[in-house]
């Protein structure tokens, strides 16, 4: 029989443990494959487009026309956040980390939604889109705003990706840079029970509103062992510097056992299939912008890694240098990775409340018993 101690061990961060039942997504870390809803990640990335897949992961089935345009009408019409909201935002600390601006605002989200308490279907479908159109909107807003620029008001005519890119830079993009990150977009939008997703369905397993569940999501993905690794691996290789330097840093950072962002997956043991698109990504925008530097540095790292440790590239990795030579700044990443996101944790939360039930697991108690009291004078 297994002590207790080997038995903590076996399930410490609930590694390999099966918390819930969900039809949205599969990551399989042996075959280094992810589907959304039954479609494979490649399919949907060389076909599909990012308000496509909010309406897989939503409803379970690709939309026909009519459903699709539908769907985009009703989010575009959501893209403008409250005046109040952009107004409370300017009393912010200019230096406040952008995932705690985007927490706050989100949460606050809930006051200028009269049915936003609703976990019947039609009510949190409802505030799923407000949120979904929404959120870039405050990411994009917060980085003008802190830069002493006006915010952009969002173009309801732009997808999401190409709003979020026009509401942060004052300018539309190119349709290259604008189809390349709406595919990143499908790329991060659902990972099964990840930290942040099941944060989600915790909250919405008390059956709290919608914001609540989002805003506890954000809090998790802000944590530095989930979201921020691409800003993490783009601070290492600017930190590197130069393609010459980086055996000798590697040799070192290895020796010292210090982790290399962006490089291996707490599921797959292969590829992650998400780092194939990126990759390709980062070489594009590398020949696009005329600087390899940075694709080059990472291709080198990747080839050591996999040498050295026999470690992949996660999706983090290349998405780095794919944001970074976009004019993205790094801080911002993560508030990216939340854009996308929300379209699996809004579809994680209404799967939870169709067929809800509290999430209340138990811990295995490890600490002293038989314990007695002793006055406070006698300890």
């Amino acid at each position: 029989m297994s002590t207790a101690t080997e038995s903590t061990a076996a399930t410490a961060g609930l590694r390999g443990v099966v918390a819930a039942q969900s039809a949205i997504g599969d990551a399989n870390g042996e075959e280094g494959k992810l589907i959304y809803q039954g479609y494979d990640i490649h399919d949907l990335a060389e076909h599909s487009t990012f308000e496509e897949v909010v309406f897989l992961l939503w409803n379970g089935r690709l939309p026909k026309q009519d459903e699709l345009d539908e769907l985009t009408k009703r989010i575009r019409a959501n893209y403008k956040v409250p005046g109040e909201i952009i107004a409370g935002m300017k009393y912010m600390p200019k230096d406040a980390d952008p995932m705690d601006v985007l927490r706050t605002c989100v949460s606050a989200l809930d006051f200028y939604d009269k049915d936003g308490h609703g976990t019947d279907r039609e009510s949190a479908m409802s505030s799923a889109v407000k949120i979904t159109g929404q959120i870039g909107t405050i990411g994009a807003a917060w980085d003008r705003i802190r830069n002493g620029k006006d915010p952009v008001s969002p173009d309801p005519s732009l997808n999401i990706a190409e709003n979020f890119l026009y509401m942060l830079r004052g300018e539309k993009a190119d349709a290259d840079e604008a189809r390349m990150f709406d595919i990143a977009l499908i790329l991060h939008a659902d990972h099964e029970l990840n930290a942040s997703t099941f944060t989600t369905r915790v909250v919405a397993g008390t059956l709290a509103d919608m914001y609540g569940c989002v805003t506890a999501g954000i809090a998790a993905l802000a944590g530095p062992l989930h979201g921020g690794a691409n800003t993490a691996v783009m601070k290492m290789l600017i930190e590197i510097d130069d393609p010459a330097k980086i055996d000798t840093w590697l040799d070192d950072a290895l020796a010292s056992k210090r982790k290399i962002m962006g490089i291996g997956h707490a599921v797959y043991k292969t590829e992650d299939p998400r780092a194939t698109w990126l990759r390709k990504f980062s070489k594009q925008m590398a020949e696009k912008k005329g600087e390899s530097k940075w694709f080059d540095m990472s291709q080198k790292i990747e080839k050591l890694m996999l040498e050295k440790k026999g470690m992949h590239p996660n999706v983090d990795f290349y998405s780095a240098s794919t944001y970074y030579l976009m004019g993205i700044p790094l801080d911002l990443y993560t508030p990216i990775f939340a854009v996308s996101r929300i379209s699996g944790w809004t579809g994680h939360i209404l799967e939870q409340y169709a067929n809800n039930k509290l999430i209340r697991p138990r811990a295995e108690y490890i600490g002293k018993r038989d314990q007695k009291y002793v006055a406070i004078g006698e300890r």
